[in-house]
């Protein structure tokens, strides 16, 4: 009887430390790094568990589930799961319909990077996390766009981004999520739109052409009429330094060829002043001999030449010098006038 006491007693021993050991196993929880997990007690919040090895009460600690909506291949796919992703997120909600202002219809594609920073806020913020992101992104973005025409939607776009992110952060705060960068990954118009836009673009470009070849034609206008310019002033310039060397050259020479007759009279007057005293007959003689010189010039301009009656009386002086001092005489004064 005692053995049998004995046994039993050392079979509940066993059976209670096969239990106790089961407890401790269901118990203990592994949380992977960049993870966490909501523990409710008795159906109440009681804690998070950090990354790490965690022991729970087993019937009494229960993990609180999160319903995930993911998208794969473009199809909406919900996952429930114990455990909270912290990592960064890209959520790549599908393309929707929006109306600009300007009423044209276009499909904006989008896609959202957020982080659950909170996993208490995440889990009894709101029923199904990321369909709420996904349709608050969705209405922000149809609110953006509806205010905005359609040439201005492609110029906007990080202007459009930004004032989501905004919009997103300070939505996402109340279920503990942090919005890092909302984009529009692709916009989709209609044909006969897109066929404007280009027709546009090729006009624009056009234009542009147009313009940079006029501005062209007029630089080289410009250039052209300030090469004139400048030729016509160095011309001129030209043109004035000639005419003054000329004149001084014409001055030069007509210095030359009074100094050459003072000589002449001066001659004359001093081989004459013994035979007479009229000086004038001197300069008469000069002036006779200059026109006889002309005679031929003139001559060769026309058919008859008329010769003044005063050039009897400078024939006349001529005739008197060479009475007064001979051939010889006269002839060695023109030589001397010539010289």
């Amino acid at each position: 009887m005692n053995e049998f006491t004995d046994f039993t007693g050392f079979g509940l021993i066993v059976l209670l430390t096969v239990v106790i050991i089961l407890l401790v196993i269901k118990g203990l929880t592994l949380v992977p790094q960049r993870r966490s997990m909501v523990i409710e007690r008795l159906g109440k919040f009681h804690r998070v568990l950090e990354p790490g090895l965690n022991f729970l009460v087993p019937f009494i600690d229960q993990a609180r589930q999160i319903t995930i909506l993911r998208f794969e291949n473009g199809q909406p796919v919900v996952r429930i799961d114990r455990q909270i992703d912290m990592r960064e997120i890209v959520l790549d909600f599908p393309a929707q319909a929006v109306v600009t202002q300007d009423n044209v219809n276009v499909q904006i594609d989008g896609v959202l990077y957020y982080q659950i920073m909170d996993s208490q806020a995440a889990v009894y913020g709101t029923e199904n996390l990321v369909l709420a992101i996904q349709t608050l992104a969705q209405t922000s973005l149809r609110s953006e766009i509806g205010t905005m025409e359609l040439d201005k939607i492609f110029e906007s776009r990080h202007e459009i981004n930004g004032r989501l992110q905004s919009t997103m952060d300070e939505a996402g705060n109340k279920w503990g999520v942090k919005v890092n960068r909302v984009e529009i990954r692709d916009i989709t118009m209609p044909d006969e739109i897109r066929e404007a836009m280009n027709q546009q673009m090729v006009a624009e470009r056009n234009r542009r052409a147009q313009v940079r070849t006029a501005e062209g034609y007029k630089q080289a206008e410009i250039l052209k009429a300030e090469g004139d310019k400048q030729s016509v002033i160095l011309n001129a310039e030209g043109d004035r330094e000639a005419a003054v060397a000329k004149a001084e050259g014409d001055k030069r020479a007509a210095v030359l060829h009074a100094e050459g007759e003072a000589k002449a009279i001066r001659h004359i007057v001093e081989a004459i002043q013994d035979k007479t005293n009229d000086p004038s007959m001197a300069i008469n003689y000069l002036i006779a001999k200059d026109y006889i010189d002309m005679l031929p010039q003139i001559a060769k301009e026309g058919d008859r030449v008329f010769v003044p009656v005063e050039a009897s009386n400078l024939m006349g002086s001529v005739g008197g010098i060479r009475e007064l001092l001979g051939p010889g005489a006269v002839s060695g004064g023109s030589g001397n006038s010539q010289g």
